[in-house]
């Protein structure tokens, strides 16, 4: 049997923070090891055990969410990721918290199946988001009129292309399905993106291209 995925929770909602820990205990690939109710709990203990994922909320008494991911994000593992789970869908609490480190973003109103399946994706290597989010993000890029109209030529024509579907909002199996490639050969694509770029991750990537 594989090892389970290791979640730590951030939310400070008593009922809340109860209904993620069930959710995800409750699942065969994950498992809840920490729990915290204020982001400077969750400083101090969280780099002592470092999970796979962090889920947090943005609205916490003392430090926020945002600036709790800022402090997390530079004083553990570069694998763990964070998914802000929260009711704000504010468009600078967006871009701030995925400026500073968050990959997925999602608003809670979703279903505990939901919320399982944006962990997986999020553990693959994706950046899940809530419909909302995806499409004020999506819309944001058309807008920006500082947007480069040429791909970095460092790149090849289809990690091009690859990046263009991930700044529209696709997922990785949703680009293998439109490109009608492997899964392992969107990874694998993505890396050397990534790589070629100096990022880590696809919001660094698209944040390099657009120039926000």
């Amino acid at each position: 049997m594989l090892p389970k995925i290791k979640v730590a929770i951030v939310e400070d909602a008593e009922i809340a923070r109860e209904t993620l820990q069930k959710i995800i205990n409750r699942s065969e690939e994950f498992e809840c090891t920490q729990v915290y109710s204020n982001a400077e709990d969750a400083i101090r203990f969280i780099p002592l055990q470092t999970p796979d994922i962090v889920l947090m909320d943005i609205h916490l008494p003392g430090k926020n969410g945002i600036e709790c991911v800022a402090v997390l994000r530079d004083s553990i593992s570069a694998s763990c990721q964070f998914m802000m789970c929260t009711v704000s869908g504010n468009e600078e609490h967006v871009f701030e918290a995925l400026k500073q480190g968050a990959t997925g973003y999602l608003l809670k109103d979703f279903t505990p199946g939901e919320l399982l399946t944006a962990l997986k994706d999020l553990y693959n290597g994706g950046s899940p988001m809530s419909a909302p989010i995806a499409r004020m993000v999506v819309s944001a890029f058309q807008k920006n009129k500082q947007v480069k109209q040429e791909m970095p030529e460092v790149l090849s024509g289809r990690e091009q292309e690859i990046l263009q579907l991930l700044s529209e909002g696709l997922r990785y199996k949703e680009i293998s399905d439109k490109l009608f490639i492997s899964l392992d050969t969107v990874k694998k694509h993505c890396h050397n993106i990534y790589r070629k770029l100096q990022v880590e991750n696809r919001t660094e990537a698209l944040n390099k291209i657009v120039g926000r």
